[in-house]
């Protein structure tokens, strides 16, 4: 256990001097000692995160043995074996464990491909221990040591900066902003972890220089660990889960309603207790979609192994359906709908024309005396062959207190000195601009609007670039020098889109998935890629703006807007948990620390290859390639799946609710069983063979261009038309077999088999497409396992198995009526189905209005 974390609940550490921190922390500017440091271990716990909860294999067996449908089928089997029928209830247990077992091996393999994804964060950290620094393990830090940082090391622990030489981090995994982020000891205000000049975070990367601070927050106490926290709390079950335990609870009312009438009613009737038992056991059998957890699992099978080749891991089976559910997509910015690189966008005049000759020269600078950081490179790659002909004379290197570096540099146009950095600092020292004209506060200010129309209208940082005449000796260049400049003009740079971002957002939007932007990076910049990649987005809500309204208040806003920007990583689950509350399923696309809890607490979540261990294992899937099209494709494949599933609901509500409902009708008034428990159980079994093809069948294009719903009101409308109509056909039957050919018991049995058989398979080529069946022709392997098992039905009444199995041969006339009856029955049913499938008048409100209406 960790010991509660030092610093005020209501104050940010960098908002608190260093002199009040070390009084807290009981330490001194200079470090702790050996013994001290033993000690605060000791108290605080390592420097590490909680360890995330894992379901070990038992465990998530059990689990889905106590789903609904799983205590269904093992109910059945065991009374099924415990009456005598123990191959019935062996192949139930069978289904039940092959399902089981394959979702089981899918789940454990991709979490095994994830864990090998995820990247390895700081192993050594350097802390100052009795006066000298020191590696130490990072899980050695503790608050009160001091620590230096340098560049290319990843910050071991939250501090704040006592001293720095040129110092930034990248703290695009935290924040969201892709720019490198200068820290100096200082006074900070603003509470918001993106306003701390004067902090360093756990996960953040050193770009350049080196600083040394006191160490705060360690472990879970981090901004980074509060992140990771997230991944240790109790996951709630997806929409495909609640729809799938719905549906069994369901199925379980109903099954336990018909088992106690039938037998009630045998019992009445004076029929031996035991067959009375075993028929209502048959009949419950025979209710139960056994192979739905089974279908259901090689479905999700077959999604995950085609989205493999499409790069992605899935992690979670259930969230292929959730993703083809998914009616909002909330993503992080940097890195998922841009290239997280910056780039050079403008290279200006002073008179705000566009001119390479500015980044031509910053280039030049970056190339012989830059520090290489992002903005170096983003120039150097512009401009790749601008030093040719230059040889470096004499640098001043960067200086982050007055925010600017400077080389001098000779070639083609003489010795001349460069000087780039903040517009404000380069500005302050030109007495004139390209051209001639002098540099004074009038052009100084116009200089610097502009710089503010960068930022505001494009969401660009600029940096200014100065020149003049070097005419004196090589020497070491000093801040003397750098005056008198000419101002040459501003460099402009960007985190620009992805070039396939606009055309995914699109086909998403095509598809009745609505994108919102939720980043930590500056609201001016959120606003500007919204607008690159094809979204509106008038308003942008800031981190700041959501502090102050209430969780009502919020639920409002989400409903139009989409883009927010400065968004800490509770607020980004707080909007996830507002677009939920208003009906939404949400998915959550982000690669950063910062992500992790929405990623958590997002119906879907979804990280890329490159993303922080934190949030690859906060997410469901994982991305290999960064790409909102590869998203797009996953939609698709989890429509297509969640199709298939619902063929299946669609069957076993129109013939194994049908032919259950003839079967307890016609005990009321046979004076015999119409069907024997062995006959039932063989029945559903052939049937459930029949349907081994649907996870391989096609799906028509406009069952896959909108969020897919699982409504129960829907399926139990359409249970109520078409299980009626096969109950009516099979009272049909029944009349005919008594009335018109006084069928014996084993000829009405025979006969009902197998109409009944030939019933239940063939509907499925009709029920499984909306559109007609000849004109949306099933997939082969569902063709040959549907027909396979109708003959093999149709051929044992004729087999010497027929004695064994209770049989007798119908006439030729009993057999040509039964093909009568089946005829009807399919033309019926190609009528009636499309008032059967029709959503109801809520669910098409649903999908026409969207869950989030602007």
């Amino acid at each position: 256990m960790h010991a509660p974390a030092p610093g005020s609940p209501t104050a940010p550490f960098w908002t608190r001097s260093v002199d009040a921190l070390c009084t807290e922390l009981d330490c001194s500017h200079d470090g702790l000692t050996t013994a001290q440091a033993d000690a605060r271990l000791a108290h605080y716990g390592q420097n590490a995160d909680a360890t995330v909860r894992q379901t070990g294999l038992f465990r998530a067996i059990v689990r889905r043995l106590f789903e609904p449908l799983s205590l269904i089928l093992l109910v059945a089997a065991i009374v099924s074996i415990s009456t005598g029928d123990s191959v019935g209830g062996t192949i139930i247990v069978a289904i039940l464990a092959i399902s089981i077992g394959l979702e089981a091996v899918q789940e454990r393999q991709a979490l095994g491909a994830a864990a090998a994804l995820r990247r390895t964060v700081a192993l050594k950290a350097e802390v100052k221990r009795d006066g000298q620094f020191v590696q130490i393990a990072v899980e050695g830090v503790v608050p009160g040591d001091v620590m230096r940082v340098r560049a290319g090391d990843i910050i071991p622990a939250d501090g704040l900066v006592l001293d720095s030489d040129a110092f930034t981090a990248n703290e695009a995994a935290l924040t969201g902003e892709p720019y490198p982020v200068e820290k100096r000891p200082g006074t900070v205000t603003g509470e918001t972890a993106g306003e701390a000049s004067n902090a360093l975070f756990r996960g953040a990367v050193g770009q350049t220089g080196e600083a040394i601070a006191l160490v705060v927050h360690c472990g879970a106490a981090t901004v980074f660990g509060g992140a990771a926290a997230a991944l240790d709390e109790a996951t709630e079950l997806s929409p495909f889960q609640r729809d799938l335990r719905s549906y069994g609870l369901l199925t379980a009312r109903l099954t336990i309603v018909l088992v106690v009438v039938v037998l009630a009613t045998s019992v009445f009737f004076g029929r031996p207790a035991l067959q009375s038992l075993m028929f209502a056991v048959a009949l419950a059998v025979g209710l139960t979609p056994e192979l739905l957890p089974m279908i259901t699992t090689v479905t999700l099978s077959r999604g995950a192994m085609r989205m493999a080749k499409r790069k992605v891991i899935v992690k979670r089976l259930a969230s292929i359906h959730d993703l083809g559910a998914m009616t909002v997509l909330c993503t992080d910015k940097t890195g998922t709908l841009t290239s997280a690189e910056i780039t050079l966008a403008r290279s200006l005049s002073p008179a705000a024309a566009e001119d390479p000759r500015t980044a031509r020269l910053a280039a030049i600078a970056a190339s012989l005396g830059g520090d290489r950081g992002a903005l170096d490179a983003a120039l150097l790659a512009a401009a790749p062959a601008a030093d040719t002909g230059w040889t470096l004379v004499g640098r001043h290197a960067f200086d982050f207190a007055r925010r600017l570096g400077s080389v001098v540099a000779s070639g083609p146009e003489g010795t001349i000195l460069i000087a780039k950095g903040a517009p404000e600092a380069i500005l302050a020292l030109c007495t004139s601009s390209q051209g001639g004209s002098a540099m004074g506060a009038a052009e100084r200010t116009a200089a610097l609007a502009q710089v503010t129309a960068l930022a505001g209208r494009e969401g660009l940082r600029t940096i200014a670039v100065a020149s003049r005449a070097w005419t004196g000796p090589a020497q070491t260049v000093s801040a003397a020098d750098e005056t008198g400049l000419v101002f040459e003009g501003l460099c402009a740079f960007a985190d620009p889109p992805k070039a396939t971002a606009a055309a995914a957002i699109a086909r998403l939007a095509a598809a009745g998935i609505r994108l919102k932007i939720l980043s930590g990076d500056d609201p001016v910049v959120v606003k500007r890629l919204a607008g690159l990649v094809g979204m509106k987005a008038d308003r942008v809500l800031s981190g700041a703006d959501i502090t102050h309204l209430s969780d009502d208040a919020l639920a409002v806003q989400v409903r139009h807007v989409d883009a927010y920007g400065r968004l800490a990583p509770d607020q980004k689950s707080r909007i996830v948990r507002a677009l939920q509350a208003r009906g939404a399923v949400v998915g959550y696309l982000g690669d950063g620390i910062n992500d992790a809890p929405a990623l958590k607490g997002a119906d879907i979540g979804l990280s890329v290859a490159g993303a922080t261990g934190v949030a690859q294992a906060a997410a469901d899937m994982i991305l290999l390639d960064s790409d909102l099209a590869v998203v797009a494709d996953g939609v698709e494949e989890g429509r297509r799946t969640f199709a298939n599933i619902l063929k299946y609901i669609r069957m076993g509500a129109s013939s194994n609710f049908g032919n259950m409902l003839s079967m307890a009708v016609a005990s009321f008034f046979l004076p015999f069983l119409p069907m024997l428990p062995t006959q039932i159980l063989l029945n559903n079994l052939l049937y459930d063979v029949s349907e081994i093809g649907i996870p391989f069948d096609t799906v028509r294009a406009e069952a896959i261009a909108k969020p897919q719903v699982w409504n129960l009101r829907d399926l139990v409308k359409f249970a109520a038309i078409m299980g009626p109509l096969s109950s009516l056909f099979d009272l049909l039957t029944f009349a005919g077999l008594v009335l018109l050919f006084h069928a014996a018991p084993p000829e009405f049995r025979t006969a009902w088999f197998l109409e009944s058989m030939a019933t239940q398979v063939l509907v499925i080529f009709i029920i499984r497409t909306n559109g007609r069946p000849w004109a949306n022709r099933a997939s082969p392997i569902l063709t040959m396992t549907s027909l396979g098992a109708l003959l093999v039905a149709l051929a044992l009444p004729f087999t010497p198995l027929a004695h064994w199995l209770g049989f007798q041969t119908p006439p030729l006339a009993m057999t040509g009526g039964i093909v009568a009856v089946v005829v009807a029955y399919l033309v019926c049913a190609e009528l009636l189905k499309g008032i059967a499938i029709r959503p109801s008048r809520a669910t098409r409100h649903a999908h026409q209005r969207g869950p989030i209406p602007r």
